[in-house]
């Protein structure tokens, strides 16, 4: 009975009768009605032969008669309400060169009992494996070695020096080893007649064919072995059959120089081998942006214990330990500002050129600069849960993942070798048959091996992803993954939250009515009900009633009443601070008086709430108007999106006379106000089905829902962290100038897709037809071969350039 050990605690056992068993482990179970429950989820599962569950363990034992089972056994667990936990593991992988490559890794890996997903991206050599939790990262790396390449576990989060690498070395004594061989060719174009002796370039040929190139076999055995092929093979063919057919006249026609090719296979792989180095040059330059973040992460750090200074290692930081950070030095952590006052420079974490005045209470990200005043920082993250640590995170994943343009390539690369293959030896009996002439014929066959390049197909869009979502990150703009790249550059519907998106989010009460009741007295109860909530309005609330010197009294019972305001006990009185909508729903009768002032602070583009007595009461004891500014940004940014040909719609919890005076001031078009936050998904779905491709902006938890159900969610990082965990798309900044040029680089990054795309097909389907015609020399489709990828990364690295357009603001 054969037994493949899947992870450390679950073993699959292939039985006589095909019957495999295996462990699945599960969360969530508390008793035997959880387990009953599973079972029975289980048992419905096609394949399913027997199942047991034991709560002690918290794993299933299953016999079904196919691994392809386990990925349905899982969905079923998770449909009966429990988790089958899952880990990402990353792999760095050495050897591939090609898209054949990358899908063969692919499929290896997805081969795995317990892998869900595997994605493996040629320009980061990394691949990013779903799989069950215990699966072990030493079976994959196993998996990968069987499929013919290195693989290994990355050492830490950190970025690694860069282990010296022989390519240049390569290049160099290829190119010296070759070039003699190319004298005679390049005075015969000159009028001359050089001749090499035939034991020198014999020599000569053999040192590169077998000596610099032995890459090239390594690579193209270890395909075989795993019944695939790709670039490496392709070369290795062809430069074979040109050397081999030189070395067949050598020894046929001694003495006689006229049908030698020596020249042909030495120039072949030096010309690619110098392709891959330039290539593996531009994609590091590609990696720039996370190599600029880890930069930012300083080893050390200065902390007061008692009053006294002393230097620790960055790792002995702890939540609550107070930072010294002096002028010139870098944020080594996350924190609060409890003494001191300096300008703070975050260009290369928030995208913002010029540094930020900063005082205590401000918060501080790590990675940025102290420019020039002593600051005491409170730590309030360390380690991998600051803002830089999960900025990088955020990067590497976009960077890791696939747009699903990829898909396409991949259907392409899994039959391009194999396709090469025959066109090539379609053309080397077809010459054969056509010429009588054995050397056209091999020569003609050569060239279509050598000028075939899946090499540039697979770098087409994960370069120019890295690029994009690099200079995005330099620029204040966390794209989540490839999709949210890829889908951006069709929104042509922006949908806005107000406050806190187009406006600065800090209201202040710059009305507050009251009706049958002293000022003071409505205020302090108004401020007791909004202490606690970190809601802007409530801020406003509070601060108003400190600035009058009014104590607020203590709340109890204090409860939310979602998309309608807060209710709370005050001094034995029930009261709320709601909109006018819960006036309504609730028929609180309002004198037509009263409702005529909160109407007219309205029309004054004031956010109005009542503060209202319940109980047997029932009356509106104080009207509170709110005024917040608008971003000075906001107006040019929606002129900008205008130009991009973007409709903008406003959509907002608040009433219809702010929002108008907002939507008026900003030449938004639509106005949706009024609206709960349950319904704002409901509008943006609406949007959606008209046809519209939808990007949502939000900063709130009320936003989340609508960030959801857009096409591409857009947060401000200046609001809350669910909102980012909603989106695709994080602003840095709170600057709505920066969600027009979120959609620009999407736009640009995908025309970089299309075009890399277009160029790696287009060498392909004019190169081979010519190589296959004749019409091509292998040098020549050598070098067309070695170029097409740096052709490709060189346009991706071209995105390296964009910038936001600094003239609109």
């Amino acid at each position: 009975m054969a037994t493949q050990l899947l992870n450390p605690h679950a073993v699959v056992a292939a039985t006589p009768t095909s019957t495999i068993t295996f462990e699945l482990p599960i969360e969530g179970m508390t008793c035997a009605s959880c387990v009953a429950r599973v079972e029975k989820a289980i048992a419905r599962v096609p394949g399913v032969t027997r199942t047991s569950v034991n709560l002690a363990t918290e794993k299933a034992s299953i016999e079904a008669d196919s691994l392809q089972a386990q990925a349905a056994v899982a969905d079923a667990v998770r449909s009966a309400g429990y988790e089958v936990p899952e880990q990402e593991i990353v792999l760095r992988i050495n050897g591939m060169t090609c898209a054949s490559c990358v899908a063969r890794v692919e499929k290896a890996l997805n081969k795995v009992a317990g892998v869900s997903s595997a994605s493996v991206n040629l320009a980061t050599e990394q691949a990013t494996i779903k799989a069950l939790a215990g699966v072990s990262p030493d079976v994959l790396v196993s998996t990968v070695q069987k499929a013919g390449y290195d693989a290994t576990i990355p050492e830490s989060d950190v970025e690694q020096p860069p282990k010296r690498d022989f390519a240049a070395f390569r290049v160099t004594g290829a190119a010296i080893f070759s070039v003699p061989l190319l004298v005679p060719m390049v005075a015969q174009w000159l009028g001359g007649h050089v001749m090499l002796p035939i034991w020198l370039s014999f020599a000569l040929a053999t040192v590169v064919q077998f000596g610099f190139g032995m890459r090239f076999y390594k690579s193209a055995y270890k395909a075989v072995l795993a019944k695939a092929g790709n670039m490496d093979l392709l070369v290795a063919l062809g430069t074979s059959a040109a050397y081999g057919l030189s070395v067949y006249e050598v020894i046929a026609h001694p003495g006689d120089m006229g049908h030698l090719y020596f020249e042909a296979s030495a120039v072949v792989i030096t010309l690619v081998l110098f392709g891959k180095w330039l290539e593996a040059k531009a994609k590091r330059q590609t990696t720039e942006a996370i190599r600029a973040l880890n930069a930012l992460r300083p080893d050390r750090a200065r902390v007061r214990i008692d009053g006294t200074e002393q230097e620790v290692p960055l790792s002995a930081v702890r939540v609550g330990t107070q930072v010294v950070v002096r002028p010139g030095e870098r944020v080594p952590v996350d924190g609060t500002i409890v003494e001191g006052a300096s300008s703070v420079d975050e260009s290369l974490i928030t995208g913002e050129s010029l540094p930020v005045a900063m005082q205590p209470g401000d918060r501080v990200t790590g990675g940025s600069i102290n420019v020039d005043g002593l600051l005491v920082v409170e730590t309030t993250a360390v380690g991998a849960e600051t803002t830089l640590s999960r900025i990088i995170r955020l990067v590497e994943s976009a960077q890791a993942e696939k747009a699903p343009v990829q898909r396409l390539v991949d259907k392409v690369s899994a039959v391009f070798v194999p396709t090469i293959l025959g066109i090539a030896f379609l053309t080397l009996v077809g010459w054969m048959l056509y010429s009588g002439h054995v050397e056209t014929a091999i020569l003609n066959a050569v060239a279509v091996l050598v000028i075939a390049c899946p090499c540039a197909l697979g770098l087409a869009t994960p370069t120019a992803i890295m690029a994009g979502t690099g200079v995005a990150a330099r620029h204040g703009i966390l794209i989540k993954d490839a999709e949210a790249l890829e889908v951006a550059h069709r929104i042509n519907t922006v949908a806005f939250d107000k406050t806190g998106t187009l406006t600065v989010g800090k209201p202040t009460l710059v009305e507050f009515r009251t009706f049958g009741v002293v000022r003071d007295e409505a205020l302090a109860i108004a401020a007791a009900i909004q202490q606690g909530s970190e809601h802007p309005l409530a801020h406003a609330v509070t601060q108003a009633a400190q600035a009058d010197g009014i104590a607020a009294p203590k709340a109890s019972e204090v409860r939310a009443i979602a998309g309608r305001g807060v209710q709370a006990v005050v001094d034995g009185r029930a009261y709320t601070i709601a909109n006018a909508r819960f006036l309504r729903e609730a028929r609180i009768n309002v004198p037509t008086e009263v409702l005529a002032q909160g109407d007219f602070a309205q029309a004054e583009g004031r956010t109005v709430s009542w503060l209202v007595e319940l109980g047997d009461a029932r009356k509106v004891v104080a009207l509170l108007a709110f005024g917040d500014t608008v971003k000075d940004t906001a107006a040019d940014a929606i002129d900008h999106m205008r130009s991009m040909k973007i409709r903008t719609v406003l959509l907002t919890g608040d009433n219809q006379g702010a929002a108008r005076a907002v939507a008026e001031k900003l030449g938004i078009g639509e106005v949706r106000a009024e609206v709960l936050p349950e319904d704002k998904a409901r509008v943006v779905s609406e949007l959606r089905s008209s046809g519209r491709t939808v990007g949502m902006v939000g900063d709130g938890i009320n936003d989340a829902p609508a960030l959801v159900a857009a096409d591409v969610g857009i947060a401000m990082a200046t609001g809350t962290d669910v909102a980012m965990h909603a989106a695709g798309i994080t602003l840095m900044r709170g600057d709505p100038a920066l969600i027009a040029d979120a959609i620009d680089i999407s736009r640009r990054t995908y025309r970089k897709i299309q075009q890399n795309l277009f160029w790696a097909f287009i060498y392909n389907v004019v190169g081979v037809p010519l190589a296959a015609l004749g019409l091509l020399s292998p040098v020549v489709a050598g070098a067309a071969m070695a170029f097409s990828s740096v052709c490709v990364v060189s346009n991706a690295l071209t995105l390296r350039l964009w910038s936001p357009d600094k003239k609109r603001r």
